[in-house]
């Protein structure tokens, strides 16, 4: 019983831990939006911490990855059809 206890405790402690300091990196890089700072590498740094205890937020670390992926290849196409004019 103190055994269950304790288990119940650490799981209780970790997720309690990793929302604080992910949620903490996550509004950093919110308020680097606004202010000088490397936002777009400190926001999905929050959301992979949060990620590692809560389904949210990889279903936002992934759509966040799909939407940076798209947007990395629509650069490099403009960049390919700016050198060929």
């Amino acid at each position: 019983m103190i055994k269950r206890a304790v288990d119940i405790t650490y799981k209780t402690a970790k997720r309690l831990v990793i929302a604080v300091v992910g949620s903490s990196v996550l509004i950093l890089g919110l308020i680097m939006l606004v202010t000088p700072g490397p936002a777009l590498l400190v926001i999905p740094a929050g959301l992979g911490i949060l990620a590692i205890e809560f389904v949210w937020a990889r279903r936002w670390l992934k759509k966040m990855r799909v939407m940076i992926s798209r947007r990395a290849a629509e650069i490099r196409a403009a960049g390919v059809n700016q050198h060929r004019n």
